[in-house]
């Protein structure tokens, strides 16, 4: 099984894409997902308030594996 590499933020020098309390719209980017070098952004499944978040920039996260806690509204 193929280990991915969870990046909040898109450089060191920007800020992460959501932060606890940040209100998100679903398809809002919220991460990228790095495997095998190839970039994927990560998007909201629903709007509401990001209540914890899960994972460290850097992590290695498996496919599935939950990232985000978000309130729905």
């Amino acid at each position: 099984r193929q280990r991915q590499m969870c990046i909040r933020d898109r450089s060191p020098d920007d800020p992460t894409f959501v932060q606890v309390q940040d209100k998100v719209q679903f398809g809002q980017p919220v991460c990228i997902i790095e495997a095998m070098k190839i970039m994927n952004e990560i998007n909201a499944e629903i709007s509401g308030e990001v209540v914890e978040i899960l994972v460290e920039n850097g992590q290695m996260v498996d496919y599935g594996q939950e990232l985000f806690a978000i309130k729905k509204n």
